[in-house]
Order: C-alpha cells, then structure tokens, then sequence
C-alpha cells in the first residue's frame, strides 16, 4: 500500500489515475506514470478527504501489487510531482498526533505493536494503542485541574461572600485519592515493562558443561557453536523464544572459570554482568562429576537459580518426570542435552515459570521508563501539595505543586510541552508509518 498525505494528496492521486474516487469507497483503477502514460499496475485505489483520515489531512491510497518494482514505479511517479516528497520515517504517525488523532501514549503502543513478537505482546501494545494509559492519564489530569480549581477559587475569589471558606480540604482529599490511585499502578513490579522487554532466561556454568548444546536444544537451533574444548563460548549469545505466548530472551554465557587468558576474562566478566541481571538463571553442571553446586556470589542476587545436572546419560540416572525437583537452588533438573533427555520436563516448568511471572502483566498500564517517570513524579507532587497541609497561607504551594503534577501528567500524553521528547518516540518508526 502506497499511501499520501497532505494538501496535494488529491491532485497527486487524479495524475496517476486520472479521476477521483468517492470517499471511503476502494475502486479499480489502472495507476500510469503522468509523465509518460505508461502503464504501472492495476490497482485498489481509496480517497480520504480531511479531517476524516489517519492523519487528519487529505489522504489517498494505493493497494498494489506487492512487487518491488510495481512499489518503485509508484513512488518514482509520486516523486515526480510537484510538492511530493518521500515520508520521515514516523512522519505519517506524528502527523496524525499533530492533528490530535493520537496522543503519544498511543503513539508508542502503535511503534509496540509493530514490533510485537508474542501474542502477549501484541495484545498489551494493542490495548495501549487504544487508551490503555492515555485515557487514564487524562482522566486523571482532569481530577487534577478541578481539585486545583478549588484551590485556586479559595485564593482568587476569598473576599467573595459565595465563595465558600473551606476548600483546601476537599481539594486536599481529591489529591490523597488521586495519589493513592496512581501509587497502586506503579507498585506493580513491572511486569508491564517487562511483557514489553520480555523475560530474560541465562545459561550459566562452568565450562564444557553442556550449556551451549542445552540452549541450543531450547531454541530448537544450532545458534551457538558446540565443541569439547572448554573456552568455545567467548561473548554472550541470545535469541528470543515464545513460551505459552509471552517473550523470553535466552542467553548462553561464557562458561566461568580461573583464566589468565585475556580475552576468556571478558567473556566470563561479561557473562557474570548478564546472569547477574537475568529473572531466572540456569546453572548447568556436568553431573558426570557429581551433583555439582552453585558458588556463591556468582550470580546476582535478584536472580532465581534453577541447578541443572547434564550429561546423565553417562551416569546412568533417570530425568526427572513432570516439573522438576524442589531445591535449595528453587529447582534441579537432570537431563541429557546431547540426547533431548529431560528437556521436555525443563520446558513445562520454564512455561509455568513465565507464565507465573507474567501473571498480570497484560492488564498494567505502564509498559515503558518513560511512563513510570512521569507517574512517579506526579506523586512526588501530590504528596509536596499534602504535606503542605492546611496551614494558612499554603494555598499558592498546594496550588502549584498540582499544577505541576497536572503539567506531568499532561506531557505523558503530549497535551502540553512535549517537544523535546517528540524525536526520540517518532525516530523509531519506519518509513511510511
């Protein structure tokens, strides 16, 4: 699809197809180049005259064939016309946040949608597309601006005998509510964060271990270099699985040991830096060698450590049947990488363990940094316009400090003072969104 915007949308769209659809009705048309007549493609075109299109603007379309040189001949036939030019990327979806078609919280959870990889994913992205935490925030705001109006009626209007005396405290007890409201949307652990960032699974251990025959095994590909020699792994390699629909990322790590080596030293450092930062880490032993252990300090301490015995096959044991065996470590595993013994086992109680982690997560309304700074610091606010108390003459702080918190939360959707985060939402889009 090929699509203009903009005042000259209408004349660009009746030179390549020599008339004019009626609105909001796709007709078949032959598309030809107007410099030459030559024939492009024979295609679905539609008319959006403003205010009534994505962008707020006059809008046309075409629905081509998909073919890279049908696409080409179109754009080069649009370039050709006076005033058309090729889009920014993001431009068409700022230009529809311009004209007040979105505000940016939707804006991003359009940019989420396109990037979602899990159904988890896109169902969060979707319900912020619609309002998720947009609507919310200007519900909120709006709370906002009347406790403030009674604060500002009490100093403007005090000498008014209908103006009531006693208005700091209903406005003091809109703004405890409030802030109470928006606390409990941040104490949610971030799980809605983390269902946008995805959960973040490391193997980890000792060397020659198994670890990257076990992640290959989990990403059902040969996506990191098995060999006998200890030290085959040197950086970390990742790759991103859906697990029962939500994202995981899984990392195989530099197996750690004693080295002098320089460039082994970085790869354990760096592995150590990754499992330290992981949800759930799994720590792979050779149990050829015995049940082996997790050393301590090794891995951070908001990690959870699932101990995994490989290579049974030479030992003789028996995986374990069903989730796992309950432990010091949380749990232990015994399998075979090299075989696939056991890793139907680790799979359900890694899918019960995503599943238990996200539990929630789709219905929490902040999914990025950018949200919870906001919401953060519009209580920061609230509870600077509580402390103030009832004393006299603390109406133009309590005053202030709510407009503040109206202003943060104005930003959050782009209703106020936004330019200087406008580049950095709309950079990531592609071209022609």
């Amino acid at each position: 699809m090929v699509r203009v915007s903009g005042p000259l949308a209408g004349i660009a769209l009746e030179k390549l197809i020599a008339r004019m659809p009626e609105p909001r009705k796709a007709v078949l048309a032959r598309v030809r180049d107007p410099r030459n007549g030559e024939l492009i493609d024979e295609a679905l075109a539609l008319w959006f005259p403003a205010p009534h299109s994505e962008t707020g603007e006059d809008v046309a379309e075409l629905q081509l064939h998909g073919g890279h040189a049908v696409v080409a001949a179109v754009l080069d036939a649009f370039g050709a016309i006076p005033g058309c030019r090729l889009a920014e990327p993001g431009e068409f979806t700022r230009r529809a946040f311009e004209a007040g078609r979105l505000d940016l919280t939707a804006v991003e959870g359009l940019g989420d949608l396109i990037a979602a990889e899990t159904p988890a994913q896109r169902r969060q992205a979707f319900r912020q597309l619609k309002g998720l935490i947009g609507d919310r925030a200007e519900a909120w705001r709006q709370r906002l601006i009347e406790a403030l109006a009674l604060i500002e009626a009490r100093i403007d209007f005090s000498d008014e005998a209908d103006v009531p005396e006693e208005l700091v405290g209903p406005a003091l007890h809109a703004a405890q509510q409030l802030r109470d409201e928006i606390a409990a949307n941040l104490g949610d652990g971030r799980r809605g964060e983390r269902l946008r960032d995805g959960l973040v699974v490391a193997i980890a251990g000792p060397p020659n271990a198994g670890k990257s025959t076990l992640f290959n095994r989990l990403a059902r590909r040969d996506a990191a270099i098995v060999s006998p020699y200890a030290g085959t792994t040197r950086d970390v390699i990742e790759v991103h699985l859906d697990l029962d629909g939500y994202p995981v990322t899984l990392l195989d790590t530099a197996g750690i040991r004693e080295s002098n080596e320089p460039i082994e030293q970085e790869g354990m450092r760096r592995a150590r830096e990754r499992a330290a930062s992981a949800d759930l880490v799994l720590w792979v032993v050779d149990g050829a060698e015995g049940e082996g252990h997790v050393p301590e300090r090794a891995l951070g301490e908001d990690s959870e450590t699932w101990l995994i015995q490989n290579k049974i096959d030479l030992t003789g044991k028996s995986p374990f049947s069903g989730k796992g065996l309950k432990s010091e470590y949380g749990f232990t595993y015994l399998l075979s990488a090299a075989l696939g013994q056991g890793i139907e086992a680790l799979e359900i109680g890694l899918t019960g363990y995503v599943r238990s982690f996200f539990a929630g997560a789709e219905s929490g309304i902040v999914t990025r940094a950018r949200h919870r700074r906001a919401l953060e610091d519009t209580v920061a606010a609230l509870d600077r316009a509580l402390a103030e108390g009832h004393g006299a003459g603390r109406e133009e702080l309590i005053a202030e400090e709510l407009r503040t918190a109206a202003t943060v939360l104005g930003r959050l959707t782009g209703r106020v003072d936004v330019e200087d985060i406008l580049d950095v939402i709309f950079r990531d889009f592609c071209i022609g969104k």
